[in-house]
């Protein structure tokens, strides 16, 4: 099976490495950065690299768009007359409900995308930081469209299990966008704002421990990418933000109100649903 990824960076050259690992000969990579595709070739992650996709894209049999949520839809567009008949198409975008009807009304009946999720990643960016052991043990998502060919998307979940993840869940757009904005987005949210409701320039590093590390590890952001992620999930995120708000002002009204059994009831609560996961 010949195997194109778009783009190369931290995601896109964890899944070049992982389908190295599962005996996938025949992936080639294509990134606008030049040093990027010499460091996976001299890696031996990919056969071969490009700056376009014109001479890789119409032997694709499967092509993984790893690439940032507004480059989906033009990628299509400027590509489609590239795709050979029964190309599939997947990607690993952290939302779907923006893009996802449009993108499945212009691909011709006989190109099939299934829409994927690998939850997995890290906090820098590049080809540098790329490592398929993140995928080792994680949970991997399949957006099923009415579009989508049974076949295909077992190939997707074979090929997700192949790259190590443990567990794959099929859902619908919607569920997906809804979920995410929970799990990924507010969590995300959160490290951003206890790391800004720092005072400025004092010796916080001296004081923490293992909580405060591993609570504002992502933090450490990439910018464009969550901006998108963020914006293109909005409505989703504000309600996960808000239901969070709830939960903190009832701690902030115990503790204000000296109620220590009130504060109790709100740990073991927490303490039963997080055994629960």
């Amino acid at each position: 099976m010949n195997i194109v990824i778009i783009g190369l960076g931290v995601i896109g050259g964890g899944y070049a490495m992982a389908l190295r690992e599962a005996g996938y000969t025949e992936v080639y990579g294509v990134d606008s950065n030049i040093t990027t595709l010499e460091k996976a070739k001299v890696l031996g992650i990919i056969k071969e690299g490009c700056l376009t996709g014109e001479s890789v894209i119409p032997k694709a049999d499967l092509v993984i768009l790893a690439v940032y949520p507004d480059l989906v839809k033009e990628f299509i567009r400027n590509n489609i007359k590239l795709f050979k008949d029964g190309l599939i198409i997947t990607d690993v975008t952290g939302i779907k409900e923006p893009f996802i009807e449009e993108v499945t009304e212009i691909l011709p009946e006989n190109i099939d995308f299934v829409f994927g999720h690998p939850m997995a990643g890290r906090e820098k960016k590049g080809i540098d930081y790329a490592t398929n052991t993140v995928f080792k043990g994680a949970n991997y998502l399949i957006t099923v469209t009415p579009k989508n060919k049974e076949e295909n998307i077992e190939l997707i979940q074979e090929l997700a299990y192949k790259m190590g993840f443990k567990k794959v869940k099929k859902i619908s757009p919607k569920y997906h966008d809804e979920m995410i904005a929970f799990t990924s987005q507010l969590p995300h949210a959160l490290a951003v704002a206890l790391i800004n409701s720092d005072i400025e320039g004092r010796d916080t590093g001296s004081f923490i421990g293992d909580s405060y590390r591993e609570l504002t590890r992502i933090a450490n952001i990439n910018e464009r990418l969550w901006s998108e992620l963020f914006l293109g999930n909005k409505n989703n995120l504000i309600v996960s933000i808000e239901n969070f708000q709830r939960e903190l002002e009832s701690i902030k009204e115990c503790i204000k109100n000296d109620n220590k059994d009130e504060l109790e009831k709100l740990f073991v609560k927490s303490t039963k649903r997080r055994e629960n996961l």
